[in-house]
């Protein structure tokens, strides 16, 4: 039977709880997709601090849970069968909590796969082209002299904004009545566009109402203020 101290990366970080999810993340756009969802569920879980900065998610002993070398990824040590589980990438990881805790998810399989539909939506257009907005207009990018690229990215997350509006439009989560994690997955990325990535008045912000009015109910969460300073370099 495998247990938790059979995985490498518990040498490196740890388990202080090793009866509860381990979770190995970053408090990035990406990582509090999942510290989010384990606020919203109220599922046992201990966090451990990835500084991505420092390189730390390409160690040996992060890259033997996931070869990807990126944060989030997570280990319940009471995975299906009882035996400990090993995952990453967030829209999995999100997937998998919604259906242990069966919350945040719709049972009924065409509402389920809707909602599956715009986790992906996040995971395939917000998340790369946000992130692109960022490197260009924040980090090393800025200094290209070269703008088309900045300029393609900005006018394709406007475009996304867009589609996010028309979606809300008489909405009050991408599901309707029904807060998902498709609002979980999204619901970070959005923000930190417009405050960490410093892009509000570039990508026209203030003309997507509908996304404006979902993203302040969301951050008005209070599971969702938790989990977005978790796990924070402080």
């Amino acid at each position: 039977m495998t247990r938790l101290s059979d995985f490498p990366i518990t040498a490196r970080w740890p388990a202080a709880h090793p009866e509860r999810i381990q979770l190995y993340s970053l408090n990035t756009p990406n990582g509090v997709k999942v510290s989010i969802m384990l606020e919203e569920t109220g599922l046992p879980y201990e966090p451990h601090l990835v500084d991505i900065m420092q390189d730390e998610s390409h160690t040996a002993e992060f890259l033997a849970l996931n070869p990807n070398g990126k944060i989030p990824a997570i280990i319940d040590p009471h995975g299906p069968g009882g035996a400990p589980l090993a995952l990453f990438e967030s829209g999995a990881i999100l997937l998998y909590l919604a259906d242990k805790s069966g919350r945040f998810i719709p049972t009924d399989p065409t509402r389920r796969w809707e909602t599956i539909q715009w986790v992906f939506f996040q995971m395939a257009s917000i998340g790369p082209m946000f992130g692109q907005v960022g490197f260009f207009n924040k980090f090393a990018g800025k200094a290209y002299e070269d703008k088309r690229p900045l300029k393609r990215y900005v006018d394709e997350s406007r475009r996304l904004l867009g589609v996010l509006d028309d979606r809300l439009e008489d909405r009050r989560w991408l599901m309707g009545d029904d807060y998902t994690i498709a609002d979980i997955a999204t619901l970070g990325w959005v923000d930190n566009l417009i405050t960490f990535y410093e892009a509000r008045e570039l990508v026209d912000f203030d003309r997507f109402a509908n996304v404006a009015g979902w993203l302040e109910r969301g951050l008005a969460r209070p599971a969702v203020q938790r989990g977005l300073k978790i796990p924070s370099r402080g």
